[in-house]
């Protein structure tokens, strides 16, 4: 049952970043990032203050938010600013970029994660991980050639090094959830997280993009903004149930979860009809094929 779940998880998260595509498309890209944060916020507000005035309502289900320290909020809002930081970087490669070349580059999170592991927390590399290190930067230089077909040159194009910074900044996210999971109830991090999103964006919304709104792209509200951050929220909270299955195992939902990017990729192809879709598609299987081995050969 784990595995449907993370199926399930790894759906969502695909039509997530078709989505996100369709609410910063031609659009603001601040206000649509901080309005998406607002409805992850607005899904969690309820389980929140259920939990904090009627505890006994919710206490024992998957739905409650218990109270955490001092320490552990100053570590969920580090989390939040990561994570902001890294979405900046990444909603504005997603609007000047085809999804079909925004959805690889992503895919190799992973990698960067494995080599930020082996920095940080002096992991060491099994013989199938270096092969599947080195599969999947074979074949994202080969999906660099195929950018060029685009006109887009992968070490000059401001928003291919974006969505490179986005991946990297994700990384390190990826690593510093190993570090806050293990310290802070899994709930709690994903109700927090949310709300410290929305503190953390207003600021920018009103430094960064209001002053400047009439000189830059108009901001139009579309239903795919509020829909952006439901629709991350659902898959997290399924790919977290998944995992507190007793048999579940992480190195299976990892890589389930990563199957999320066949969709993004389709609907790529399919909603804005984007170009060269059969060479990206043998390169993306290429690095698809990559992280597989090396989520299957890691701990």
């Amino acid at each position: 049952m784990w595995v449907i779940w993370g199926v399930f998880s790894a759906l969502l998260l695909g039509v997530y970043e078709a989505v996100k595509k369709v609410g910063v498309n031609n659009n603001a890209v601040i206000p649509v990032l901080f309005f998406s944060t607002v409805a992850s916020s607005l899904v969690f507000l309820p389980v929140t203050l259920l939990s904090v005035f009627y505890p006994t309502l919710l206490h024992g289900t998957l739905f409650y938010v218990p109270s955490v320290s001092f320490h552990s909020h100053l570590l969920i809002l580090l989390k939040s600013v990561i994570v902001v930081s890294s979405w900046l970087f990444g909603f504005f490669a997603v609007k000047n970029l085809p999804l079909t070349i925004v959805t690889p580059v992503r895919s190799t999170g992973p990698v960067w994660t494995l080599v930020g592991a082996i920095f940080f927390f002096g992991e060491h590399l099994t013989p199938g991980q270096w092969i599947g290190t080195v599969v999947t930067l074979f074949f994202f230089y080969l999906f660099s050639t195929a950018g060029k077909l685009e006109g887009i040159n992968f070490f000059k194009n401001k928003w291919i090094w974006y969505i490179i910074i986005c991946t990297l900044i994700g990384a390190v996210s990826g690593l510093y959830d190993k570090y806050i999971i293990r310290h802070v109830d899994r709930m709690a991090v994903q109700a927090y997280f949310c709300f410290y999103q929305v503190l953390i964006l207003i600021p920018v919304v009103l430094l960064a993009w209001y002053p400047r709104r009439k000189e830059n792209t108009k901001f139009q509200w579309r239903w795919s903004i509020p829909a952006i951050g439901v629709l991350l929220v659902v898959a997290d909270f399924l790919y977290f149930y998944s995992l507190s299955y007793s048999n579940s195992l992480i190195s299976i939902l990892s890589a389930v979860r990563r199957g999320g990017i066949v969709v993004t990729f389709i609907l790529g192809a399919i909603l804005f009809k984007e170009k060269n879709i059969g060479l990206k598609s043998l390169y993306l299987l290429g690095i698809m094929a990559g992280i597989f081995i090396l989520m299957m050969t890691s701990k």
